[in-house]
């Protein structure tokens, strides 16, 4: 069975970075790295939306709101996908959640909180 765990979400001052990461287990050897690894995030009261996704070629695609202060970038040696965010903003403050592109798979998320 797959999960996909995220770690690193916290608190922190408006301009400030976080690296948020997520790792799968379960998945069988090799094929992590075939796998398009998406990052979402929602905020309260608010739809869930696309944050960046990053391809087993490493191509990557970031929502307009993101691009220029997140870079996604993933290791395959260790099933983990990153997200590290900079230039921070208090809108930027929702539950992340990784989620393996077109299937079922999402992790449990972790609350990132920017404060102005």
């Amino acid at each position: 069975q797959i999960q996909l765990v995220e770690s690193g979400g916290g608190l922190v001052q408006a301009g400030g970075s976080l690296r948020l990461s997520c790792a799968a287990s379960g998945v069988t050897f090799g094929t992590f790295a075939i796998y398009t690894i998406a990052w979402y995030r929602q905020a309260s009261g608010k739809q869930r939306e696309l944050v960046a996704n990053i391809d087993s070629g490493w191509s990557t695609n970031y929502a307009d709101s993101v691009r220029g202060r997140f870079t996604i970038s993933r290791d395959n040696a260790k099933n983990t996908v990153y997200l590290q965010m900079s230039s921070l903003k208090p809108e930027d403050t929702a539950v992340y959640y990784c989620r393996i592109s077109r299937s079922n798979y999402w992790g449990q998320g972790t609350q990132v909180t920017v404060s102005s």
